[in-house]
């Protein structure tokens, strides 16, 4: 769209209200879409700030800090006249009342779009989520990281060798994009970051373990792609099984069926579902709890509803439109566009994906890519996955932290973000083995030398 579409409003109305659900990618795209229209947007997003999820996994691993991919809503939006943007937790959707429940109110509209995007999902088990945390939020990435960096602290105060090794295993569930990033990310830390910092142990010898139930990693790209992703795991040291089905999950590890991989810290990559808003609207679903939109991204029996991102469940050419930044981003334009068009009187159209590339890094100067027909991975696989990831950044700011952050660790192999941030509530350093000098394990205070007093 080239301009500003003709007034929808009849003269004297007020403009028509149009409110997007969720800060992400699609939501984003969509307010910045309709920045120029002539309605009344509000954005609601129970966080202040836009997420760049695709580099989370950074921010858990240390490599960056919390500011570096994330950049507030309000001003991200804040040259965008005819739009708000609402603090908000969104409890459920009222369709037949054209209204947003909000934990404390309501909110009215005349138009909404949908992009609330998904949540973990553990398959049923969710007595498994103090053991293992997923990576969906700037608060998980925090935890994710205090209990990586806890580990190796504890190993430091661990006398036990067997505990040691429990302390310094890594184990994690899921080996799509998050999962293979997590792992070969953790591998590094141990070979390169952390190398040097320790005395009672060395901390190269730290084991992670990739489990995925599927036959083989990244699930999702070409058998092609898969395979030189698992070569490069492996060469790093990642130990990966696949055809791995977890049956229980406690602070002891991983079991896969009768056998234990013993390790203290797990983490979750393997299971997301749907925000809850799309059950409250009363519509079907689709398995995953994903919303079943038509081919215009709008909710059938509700044409003044569209839905875009992780959110909606869409396939073309009997392949499903991928989950990831650049099908959320086209989502949320046409979306808009739709939307805009309808209310001139137009007909909508049929949303159709641009497949662009498929990125995934395993580490330095490791990645995997599909370019149009062309499938290749190594170094310059990683140089166009840290192209391409510079681009989707919002904001000038972030790109420059982020690029100087790199080039920082690329020379020098430091993570600058090695900050242990304690939560409410969580288990901190006396969950840590007691400290003892090297050789006092059994020295009792008798058999201690006296400690000099200054004379006089």
């Amino acid at each position: 769209m080239t301009g500003p579409p003709p007034d929808a409003s009849p003269a004297g109305l007020e403009p028509h209200r149009v409110v997007i659900v969720g800060g992400g990618f699609a939501g984003l795209t969509a307010a910045r879409e309709l920045a120029r229209a002539p309605v009344s947007v509000t954005v609601v997003d129970r966080r202040n700030h836009h997420l760049f999820q695709p580099l989370l996994y950074q921010v858990a691993t240390a490599a960056l800090a919390a500011p570096d991919i994330a950049a507030p809503i309000r001003q991200v939006l804040s040259r965008s006249a005819n739009t708000r943007v609402l603090l908000a937790e969104v409890t459920a959707i009222l369709p037949e009342e054209r209204a947003v429940r909000l934990a404390d109110g309501e909110l009215g509209y005349d138009a909404l779009i949908l992009a609330a995007g998904l949540e973990h999902f553990y398959f049923g088990h969710d007595d498994w989520v103090p053991f293992a945390p997923g990576l969906k939020s700037l608060e998980d990435a925090f935890e994710i990281r205090r209990r990586v960096l806890l580990a190796f602290e504890a190993a430091e105060r661990e006398e036990d060798a067997g505990r040691r090794r429990e302390w310094l295993s890594f184990v994690v569930i899921g080996a799509g994009p998050t999962g293979v990033e997590l792992a070969g990310a953790l591998r590094e830390i141990a070979m390169k970051t952390l190398s040097r910092d320790f005395r009672r142990f060395d901390a190269r010898s730290a084991r992670v373990v990739l489990l995925e139930k599927a036959l083989r990693v990244l699930p999702g790209f070409p058998e092609g792609l898969s395979a030189r992703a698992l070569r490069m795991l492996e060469a790093r040291g990642v130990e990966v099984r696949t055809g791995a089905l977890v049956t229980a999950l406690g602070p002891e590890g991983v079991r896969l069926g009768d056998e234990l991989v013993a390790a203290r810290t797990v983490l979750w990559a393997a299971g997301v579902r749907a925000s809850p808003l799309a059950a409250s609207l009363g519509v079907p679903l689709a398995r995953d709890g994903r919303l079943l939109v038509a081919a215009d991204l709008s909710l059938p029996g509700h044409p003044e509803i569209f839905a875009a991102g992780d959110l909606v469940a869409l396939e073309q050419d009997g392949v499903p439109v991928p989950g990831m930044a650049p099908a959320a981003i086209q989502e949320g334009r046409w979306a808009a566009r739709n939307l805009l068009r309808a209310l001139r009187g137009e007909p909508t159209l049929p949303f159709r994906y641009r497949d662009r590339d498929l990125l995934a890094t395993i580490g330095r100067a490791a990645a995997v890519a599909r370019v149009g027909r062309f499938e290749f991975g190594g170094r310059l696989a990683w140089i166009l996955w840290l192209c391409v990831h510079i681009v989707w950044l919002i904001g000038f700011r972030n790109r420059v932290v982020v690029l100087f952050e790199w080039a920082w660790a690329y020379l020098t192999w430091q993570r600058s973000a090695r900050v242990i941030v304690e939560a409410p509530g969580a288990p901190g350093p006396a969950a840590i083995p007691p400290s003892r000098a090297p050789g006092d394990a059994h020295r009792g205070p008798e058999s201690r030398p006296p400690f000099p007093h200054p004379s006089g």
